[in-house]
């Protein structure tokens, strides 16, 4: 066969073989071309859908009376790849334990977006006392009257710990308790003890470091410049935590995935919830 037949036939054959525009490629059950695109978690109501078997593969909702919607089978695939399957951590016992007990037969949980106890991490690049630092926000979905909005719930700046708790031999501190007899007249002993006046107060104190952001913020002390990164926290499925972050890398183990899980008995998560947004400062 000469050559230039020979290529006119292969070139006929790309051509009979190359889908219309925007026709998807189906191998078997995966999709070709576009079955990246499917297979990336590219919002967080998505990685909400896909937890909870809500759509297919093919990224389309499942009404309820769908007999794919929530399906146990579907969800165990589905949680499988929204974890980030290049941590080794995640390739284990616990995560298999968590599936059972999250897509189970027997009491089968979901996650609810308007459910309360999950919330994000936002760590932001802020301006404080002439040099750029790293701030965190704490932030969780509020209803509002006919619907929900963002808000920030907490916040811990590392500059500010250095103003509170930070004397140990200062603990001793305490106004006597006959000071009453005295008008409180001592007070004035506390007061010039700046650097310890946080010792005077009761054994339940805690410093707000979110009056003390917003307070250095409207004081102009203190510019917030933008967001680094973003974390979720969920604390809503019965005797486990788990945390999502965004991996933008190649391949179909992308987008919001599973980071970390880990199984906490339920009287400890407020213990685990303290530790994350760093309360335990005293």
């Amino acid at each position: 066969m000469q050559p230039i037949f020979r290529n006119l036939l292969i070139l006929s054959a790309v051509v009979l073989l190359r889908p219309e525009p925007g026709a998807s490629q189906v191998v078997g059950d995966y999709l070709g071309d576009e079955y990246l695109l499917y297979a990336e978690t590219k919002q967080i109501n998505q990685f909400f859908r896909r937890f909870n078997s809500e759509e297919d593969m093919r990224g389309r909702r499942l009404d309820p009376g769908n007999r794919d919607y929530r399906k146990a089978e579907n969800r165990r695939q589905y949680i499988g790849m929204i974890v980030d399957q290049e941590n080794p951590e995640l390739r284990g016992n616990t995560l298999a334990s968590f599936i059972d007990d999250v897509a189970g037969p027997r009491e089968p949980q979901f996650l609810d977006f308007y459910g309360n106890r999950w919330f994000a991490e936002v760590e932001a690049r802020v301006r404080y006392e002439g040099r750029t630092q790293r701030a965190i926000l704490f932030l969780s979905l509020e209803e509002e009257n006919l619907g929900y909005k963002w808000v920030i719930t907490n916040a811990y700046f590392h500059p500010f710990t250095k103003w509170f708790y930070n004397d140990s031999t200062a603990a001793g501190r305490f106004l006597h308790p006959m000071s009453h007899e005295l008008d409180f007249m001592n007070l004035i002993k506390v007061f010039r003890d700046r650097e310890n006046l946080e010792y005077y107060f009761d054994v339940d104190y805690k410093p707000d470091f979110r009056t003390l952001f917003l307070f250095e913020v409207k004081k102009g002390n203190l510019i917030f410049e933008a967001v680094e990164s973003v974390k979720f926290h969920f604390f809503q499925v019965k005797d486990w935590y788990f945390e999502i972050r965004e991996f933008n890398r190649s391949g179909a183990n992308s987008g919001w995935l599973i980071s970390s899980v880990s199984r906490i008995p339920e009287n400890q998560k407020d213990l685990l919830l303290k530790f994350i947004q760093y309360e335990n400062i005293r």
